[in-house]
C-alpha cells in the first residue's frame, strides 16, 4: 500500500475513534423497560450546554431513520454539532429501535411529551448540564414546544415543524387524492376531534387511521402548534427549508406570527430530512434513502449561532 494511502487510513481510523470515544449510550427507565439514546460529547465542549434532539413522526429512530428509509439525518446533525463543540442527546422513542416495545394502542401524544421531559430532567440532574436546548424535527417540533413548557428548558428550536394542527396538515396532504378519500378522511377526523374512536375505517385509509393509532391521533389533535408556541417565554428558533415537500414555508410563517420570542431562518434548498435537494419530486425524495448525504451546512451554522448567542 502506498505510504500516503496508509497515512490516510490511519488518520481516518484515528478521527473515527475520536468521535466514538465521545459517544455513549444513555437510558431512562419507564414502566415498560428503558428508552435508550446516544449522548455525543465533544472532546472539548464549548460550554455546559446540551441539545436534546426529538425525532419526527412514525417509527423514526434516534438517527432519523425508519424501516422504509435510511438517511442518517439526525445522526449527521448531532455529529456536525459535535464538531462545533456542542453536545447532544438523541433517542429512540418508545417502540422504536432499541427502546422498550409498547402496544401502539396504548400510545398517546402525551406519552412522548412525558418521555422527552424525563430526558430533560436526566440531562440536568444526572449529566449535570447547566443549559438544555430542545430541538424538535417535524412532529418532534410540537412535542418540543410542550416539553419546553413542562420542563426546565433554556431555548427551543423548531426544525421543519408544522404551524397547523394535524387535521389541517392531513387535509392539505390529501388534496391531491380523489374526493372520496378526502371526504372519508374529513368524516373520520371530525369524529376523532370529538374524542371518539372510529371503527368503520375504509381499507384505503387504514394505514393512516387504523384503530390502534386512533388514541394517539385523538391526543395529538388536542394541541395546536401556534397556540403552544405562543406560550413559550424562552428564545426560539424556527428553521424551515425551501425545498421541503412535506412542510411548506407558510407553516414556519404561522409559527413566527404566533411566537413572541422567535427568530426564523429560511434555508435555501433544504428539504424535509435536512438535506440539500431540488424541488423535483423524484430527486428530492431520492435523498430520503441516501445514508451518506450530509445535512445542510446552513442548518448546522444556524443552530450553532443560536446556541452560542448569549443575548
Amino acid at each position: 500500500m502506498p505510504i500516503f494511502k496508509l497515512i490516510a487510513v490511519v488518520l481516518l481510523g484515528f478521527f473515527t475513534n475520536t468521535v466514538l470515544a465521545n459517544e455513549s449510550t444513555r437510558e431512562v427507565t419507564i414502566s415498560e423497560g428503558t428508552i435508550k439514546g446516544t449522548h455525543l460529547q465533544p472532546e472539548s465542549p464549548q460550554h455546559d450546554t446540551v441539545v436534546l434532539i426529538i425525532s419526527g413522526s412514525g417509527p423514526t429512530d434516534r438517527d432519523g431513520n425508519n424501516p422504509a428509509m435510511t438517511n442518517n439525518s439526525l445522526k449527521f446533525l448531532a455529529e456536525e454539532l459535535s464538531h462545533l463543540g456542542i453536545s447532544s442527546l438523541r433517542y429512540d422513542k418508545r417502540g422504536v429501535g432499541e427502546s422498550a416495545t409498547v402496544d401502539e394502542s396504548e400510545l398517546t401524544f402525551d406519552t412522548y411529551i412525558n418521555d422527552a421531559v424525563n430526558w430533560v430532567n436526566f440531562l440536568r440532574n444526572e449529566l449535570n448540564y447547566k443549559k438544555v436546548i430542545v430541538a424538535g424535527h417535524s412532529e418532534g417540533s410540537l412535542i418540543g414546544m410542550l416539553v419546553s413548557q413542562r420542563a426546565d428548558v433554556d431555548k427551543f428550536i423548531s426544525i421543519a415543524g408544522a404551524g397547523s394542527r394535524v387535521d389541517h396538515v392531513i387535509r392539505e396532504q390529501l388534496k391531491q387524492h380523489p374526493k372520496t378519500v378526502q371526504d372519508e378522511s374529513d368524516r373520520i377526523l371530525k369524529i376523532l376531534l370529538q374524542g371518539k374512536l372510529v371503527e368503520d375505517v375504509p381499507d384505503f385509509l387504514e394505514p393512516l387511521f387504523r384503530l390502534s393509532v386512533q388514541p394517539y391521533m385523538i391526543s395529538w389533535l388536542n394541541y395546536d402548534p401556534t397556540t403552544e408556541i405562543s406560550k413559550l417565554e424562552i428564545p426560539t428558533l424556527i428553521l424551515q427549508g425551501t425545498t421541503d415537500l412535506q412542510v411548506n414555508l407558510k407553516e414556519a410563517q404561522k409559527l413566527k406570527l404566533a411566537s413572541k420570542n422567535a427568530h426564523t431562518v429560511v434555508i435555501n434548498d433544504m428539504n424535509h430530512i435536512l438535506k440539500t435537494a431540488p424541488m423535483d419530486k423524484a430527486a428530492n425524495f431520492g435523498t430520503y434513502n441516501d445514508p451518506t448525504l450530509p445535512v445542510s451546512k446552513e442548518l448546522v451554522e444556524s443552530i450553532s449561532s443560536f446556541i452560542n448567542d448569549t443575548e
